[in-house]
């Protein structure tokens, strides 16, 4: 039976971080990670959810907003499991229609914090999916499509269900409405195959964006590879370096492909799943990512990705240990990512965290 968990206003990541530091959240310095971690570990540790509060600092825009009646759902469980997540999937009441593209992040060699296979393998299963990803634009051990279909299988993911490299064969353009970067994304041609999507994520730091979580996992990841330089550089090229001077900018950009992304396949057809677990300053796309300051929190869901990730976002204010992350994601301006994206009318920062836990 689900009950209500909390529920919250969005808020300013800024401001929040005086009530994170009020709880008395300090972290401690980061050490490389064991490359030894087993599946199991990356998969299922746990800790006690932590709350958000109900009240916010003088200044901040969301202090004197309440909760509508219409504000976005966001699911959460503490039961970071293969039964977790299903049942999690579940509480969404979303069937697909079609052919179910599962994005995920295959990560990179040879120790990052991906989702493990044993821990997503039931949903992908459940969704009859397949697993869709695009090559990278920064080298490494995914830039081609022969290197990243040996990582795929080096990582178990073949294993539990079809594998597709979305930009194996081209790419396709989908236009962007609305914005003020982009009027296009460039995604794998593969894109085309699939009416429905399960956007699976692995919530944690990020060295260019201050977080990875939904956002992020469409905005670049369903990017080819010239399409992740397009939005890397807000829109002003698709070759070379995916370094770009103007932090806003590229930020806004991130948010606009995936309001052309939402637009082009329907937001109907789109339900995001956020997993925080293993949160590490940095991304999987980084083989060797500093260890966690931060306990596993939980499992989120909902059909709103900035609400999702704003929620993510809101507990890592108010976890232990969180000080090396909130660091990350405020020198970075992350947030602004979601301010840009409510702006454009790709979802919505308040919304009502609802517990699935029994």
């Amino acid at each position: 039976m689900k009950k209500s968990f909390l529920v919250i206003p969005a808020c300013i990541a800024a401001f929040l971080l005086l009530a994170g530091c009020a709880a008395g959240g300090t972290g401690a310095g980061s050490t490389p990670q064991n490359a030894a971690q087993s599946s199991a570990e990356a998969g299922t540790a746990q800790a006690a959810v932590p709350t958000v509060p109900q009240e916010y600092p003088s200044g901040s825009a969301s202090s004197e907003e309440a909760p509508s009646s219409e504000a976005p759902v966001v699911y959460f469980t503490s039961d970071i499991s293969a039964e977790g997540l299903v049942k999690i999937y579940e509480a969404l009441n979303w069937t697909s229609e079609g052919k179910t593209a599962v994005k995920i992040s295959t990560g990179e060699p040879p120790a990052s914090n991906y989702l493990r296979p044993e821990l997503i393998g039931d949903l992908v299963k459940k969704v009859n999916g397949t697993i869709v990803e695009c090559n990278t634009a920064y080298g490494g051990s995914r830039s081609s499509s022969a290197m990243h279909r040996q990582v795929a299988e080096d990582h178990g993911f073949t294993k539990i269900a079809d594998f597709d490299l979305m930009d194996e064969e081209g790419e396709t353009e989908w236009p962007v409405t609305g914005g003020t970067r982009l009027d296009k994304i460039i995604v794998g041609s593969h894109a085309e195959n699939y009416s429905d999507w399960v956007i699976l994520s692995h919530f944690k730091g990020h060295a260019m964006a201050g977080f990875g979580g939904a956002i992020k996992n469409v905005g670049i990841g369903i990017s080819s590879a010239s399409g992740k330089v397009y939005v890397h550089t807000a829109g002003t090229k698709t070759k070379g370096s995916i370094w770009y001077s103007d932090q806003d900018a590229w930020l806004e950009a991130l948010a606009e492909m995936v309001k052309g992304f939402s637009s082009h396949v329907g937001a109907e057809h789109v339900v995001y799943i956020n997993v925080m677990n293993r949160l590490s300053v940095d991304c999987d796309c980084d083989g060797h990512p500093a260890e966690p300051d931060i306990h596993d929190i939980g499992i989120l869901a909902g059909t709103d990705p900035v609400a999702i990730d704003q929620a993510c976002v809101d507990l890592i204010y108010q976890a232990e240990g969180n000080a090396s992350l909130v660091k990350r994601m405020e020198s970075l301006h992350s947030v602004h990512t979601l301010e840009h994206a409510e702006a454009i009318g790709l979802g919505s920062r308040t919304y009502k965290l609802v517990s699935i836990d029994d």
